[in-house]
């Protein structure tokens, strides 16, 4: 028998769409909140980001997490973290305010404090008017060159201070080398150069490069920073008592991708073998924390048979919460909640610009205009980028489980 359009959007009642990669129940919830709210929608799981945070700090508790913001800044996520007591990545001053909405009642001691234990402001470079800022609240922040150490003892004095390395990037999605971090054979002489203007450099830190799944840039950066940490003493006298081992800690988007446990159990062998006890051990995991807390729901707005293949229209794209695709380069499946034989599909965003292209090699069923798709594991650096190109919107955030 044919399916009507709000059958085809709904699913047959009763019929199980674990196939999908979905139960029952979260299919049902999913498909109703489209109802409700409309599309599209971005919902956040809070639940799953609670789930991922114990799991993280079960794997490395030495380790203090300070979750990278940019990951996905919405302020509902930041309080589900703050009132996991987590701590925070920061690398702007709009972030830095998210954070701070939620101690802005604190007293002041408590407050400043906080800020003092609780924030680093990872962007080795830091416009005038943010230092001048943050100075009254005595950041730790990081640098990787001199000229930015002129500006920190100009515009915020009272800052701590932690270099940043260039490390090997290899086999990470994203690389960030090119980019950030200052060579380890300039690195001492960055830090004595920062003592002797009169500032305080606390700590080391590096990032190995965003979803990495080659550990041995960890264990290659642990012990250039082992390294550099001991001809610190030695040159000047001064003991480095932080280490910030950045993000990287990869999503399993499929199955290839080695757990975190595999990573995490030898990264605390090598820490333990390489630095004293009593080294303070920071992570900025953002990816990690929320990639698979976040669905999208989208509808299909047009279709076409084009280039001898079903064509779908929906309503997000790569201007709005599919631009991971593009930034992130990460492939976010779409996939359909109604059932049938599957055959390759392409499937297009909302805009009038080609570029706009999800996937010509997506596996639906025939689905017609109405009906719904969605995609998982879509939580980072996806809708934190979205746009209003053409003057669609990002999609709607709708939070579960808060």
């Amino acid at each position: 028998m044919a399916m009507s359009g709000e059958d085809r959007r709904r699913g047959r009642k009763g019929e199980d769409n674990g196939s999908l990669g979905l139960s029952r129940a979260r299919s049902r919830l999913l498909q109703d909140l489209a109802c409700e709210e409309g599309t599209p929608i971005f919902v956040i799981d809070h639940e799953k980001i609670r789930q991922n945070y114990r799991e993280f700090r079960a794997l490395l508790p030495s380790v203090q997490v300070y979750y990278a913001v940019k990951a996905n800044s919405d302020p509902g996520i930041v309080r589900t973290l703050f009132e996991l007591g987590c701590s925070f990545d920061v690398a702007s001053l709009p972030e830095f305010r998210i954070v701070y909405e939620n101690i802005r009642d604190m007293p002041d001691k408590e407050r400043q404090d906080w800020i003092w234990d609780k924030i680093i402001y990872a962007n080795t470079i830091k416009p005038i008017e943010t230092l001048e800022i943050l100075d009254c609240y005595k950041p730790l922040v990081t640098f990787d060159n001199a000229e930015e150490l002129k500006k920190i003892r100009a515009h915020a004095p009272n800052a701590g201070l932690v270099l940043r390395l260039r490390v090997p990037n290899t086999g990470s999605m994203v690389e960030l080398s090119s980019k950030f971090g200052a060579d380890p054979g300039e690195a001492v002489d960055l830090i004595a150069e920062a003592f002797d203007r009169g500032l305080v450099v606390e700590g080391l830190s590096f990032h190995v490069g965003s979803q990495c799944t080659n550990f041995e840039n960890y264990f290659q950066a642990l012990q250039l920073a082992a390294n550099i940490i001991d001809e610190t003493l030695t040159r000047t006298g001064k003991e480095i008592k932080i280490l910030d081992i950045g993000g990287g800690f990869p999503v399993k988007y499929h199955p290839r991708v080695k757990s975190l446990r595999t990573l995490t159990r030898k990264l605390d062998a090598e820490i333990k073998r390489l630095f004293p006890p009593d080294m303070q051990i920071l992570a900025e995991p953002g990816r990690y924390l929320v990639a698979n807390s976040c669905t999208l729901v989208a509808k299909i707005i047009g279709k076409a048979f084009r280039d001898g293949k079903p064509s779908y229209y929906i309503n997000d794209g790569i201007y709005h919460t599919f631009s991971g695709q593009i930034f992130d380069h990460c492939n976010y499946p779409v996939m359909a909640f109604a059932e049938g034989e599957k055959q390759v599909s392409a499937v297009f965003g909302p805009t009038c610009d080609a570029f706009d292209t999800i996937t010509l090699s997506a596996l639906l069923p025939d689905l017609e205009i109405g009906d719904l798709v969605y995609a998982e594991n879509i939580g980072a650096y996806s809708i934190a980028s979205s746009t209003y190109f053409n003057g669609f919107p990002p999609a709607k955030v709708v939070h579960i489980n808060r």
